[in-house]
């Protein structure tokens, strides 16, 4: 049998001081707001942000959609007047959790973005706010947090986990830092039984482990979105309109799922195409995309509304993607088409009853996916072309579009009840 140090090696401690001035640029060159910046440098590298609160029930979520699979158990304690304090790593989740509770909640909430993680960072980090848990949302997991949480004798719960057979190849290839930090690791709450024994295989031990469901199956949409989304589409005059949402798309998606919809802006004039970007420095490359292919465009962050001959409105704002969901009949759920891929959620237009698509890379989300596959319920694309074929064909299909929604429905309710699950677990560390 190996034995594992439960700390991390010199090698990784080496690689983040090289790594470390890198780091520091990328941050710098993605801020377009110099207070921000030198808040989120602060926050990264330096003395950290004051403590609204200690003692803090601590979650890490990486981004939006790691925040929106943590939202209701953050809520939940938040609602009980515990003290909660959640890390993220982008600027995106950092937003939405902010958008969340910093109103609702200003005297028990506070988020800051996660320190790099060098030892020195960490120790300030922990001596500073105390935390009596830390839970972990879906699979963020640094050496450093988990060997200094666990040196303090912390809970640290990994929630909603999902591990790709991808991620765990590259998991295996790396023992010396991932052994010991599922050693380190007080339990792990899988989405699925594919992750569980992903985990198992990787040597986390079994009776440490759960099989407890997708939190994402028990998403409810915002109240105010689909308030807002009415509002829209009466002030925007879209009743006619055949509306459909390209979502979370990353570089190329957009240009070539566009160009493919070139014949049918054509021939159709009700055809509107509302473009959600998943990164926002990524916006203005994808308007000046969008103005090459010759379309008529209107942008979110201009406050322009969608006109008459408008043929794409590019949704260049942060927090709203419920309500373009709520505003369309179908939808492409990007990051699935591009390389290497992964994929993002789709039950988020699911919950709202919209027809939804993605592409042939989704393996993020395989196990989930293959569910609504399996059932009609979704569509998988090979190739810009065929989305905007199936995409199209959707919106002229209404009998077919409202059977994939009907199906889509059962899944999502047959799956719910996860939340409770994580709430249960988490008490029992509490």
């Amino acid at each position: 049998m190996r034995i594992f140090s439960l700390q991390p090696p010199f090698w990784y401690q080496l690689l983040l001081h090289c790594v470390q001035p890198l780091y520091r640029w990328r941050v710098k060159k993605r801020s377009n707001n110099s207070s921000l910046l030198a808040d989120e440098l602060t926050q990264r590298f330096g003395s950290l942000a004051p403590p609204l609160n200690t003692n803090v029930i601590w979650f890490h979520a990486v981004s939006v959609g790691e925040t929106n699979a943590a939202q209701p158990l953050i809520e939940h304690y938040l609602k009980q007047g515990k003290n909660v304090l959640v890390t993220n790593t982008t600027k995106t989740g950092q937003a939405r959790v902010k958008s969340l509770f910093v109103e609702k909640y200003p005297s028990s909430f506070q988020a800051v973005f996660l320190p790099i993680d060098t030892q020195s960072q960490i120790e300030k980090f922990l001596s500073q706010y105390q935390p009596k848990i830390l839970l972990l949302m879906e699979t963020e997991l640094w050496p450093n947090l988990l060997a200094m949480t666990a040196k303090k004798g912390i809970p640290q719960l990994l929630l909603n986990a999902r591990l790709s057979e991808k991620s765990a190849r590259g998991y295996a290839k790396f023992k010396r830092l991932t052994q010991p930090m599922l050693e380190q690791l007080s339990w792990i709450a899988t989405q699925d039984e594919a992750t569980y024994k992903r985990f198992a295989s990787l040597g986390k031990k079994t009776d440490a482990m759960s099989i407890v469901g997708n939190i994402k199956f028990d998403i409810q949409p915002p109240e105010q979105a689909l308030k807002q989304a009415e509002a829209l589409y009466q002030d925007w005059q879209l009743h006619h309109r055949k509306i459909i949402v390209l979502a979370s798309t990353h570089a190329d998606e957009e240009k070539n799922i566009l160009n493919a919809f070139i014949p049918y802006f054509k021939q159709d004039p009700q055809l509107l195409c509302v473009v959600v970007p998943r990164h926002p420095e990524r916006f203005d490359e994808v308007y000046q995309v969008i103005k090459d292919l010759g379309l008529n465009v209107q942008r979110r962050s201009s406050q322009q509304s969608v006109e008459k001959n408008t043929q794409v409105y590019l949704a260049d704002s942060m927090g709203e993607l419920w309500l373009w969901y709520a505003l369309s009949q179908v939808t492409y759920v990007g990051g699935s088409l591009n390389e290497p891929g992964g994929g993002h959620n789709i039950l988020e237009p699911i919950a709202v009853n919209v027809a939804t698509i993605l592409g042939k890379n989704y393996f993020n989300f395989q196990t989930l996916v293959d569910e609504f596959v399996s059932h009609h319920a979704i569509q998988v694309v090979n190739s810009p072309e065929e989305a905007a074929d199936v995409l199209y064909r959707l919106l002229e299909n209404t009998q077919q579009r409202q059977e994939m929604v009907k199906q889509a429905n059962k899944i999502l309710k047959k799956n719910q009840g996860s939340v409770l699950r994580h709430i249960q677990l988490i008490d029992q560390f509490l």
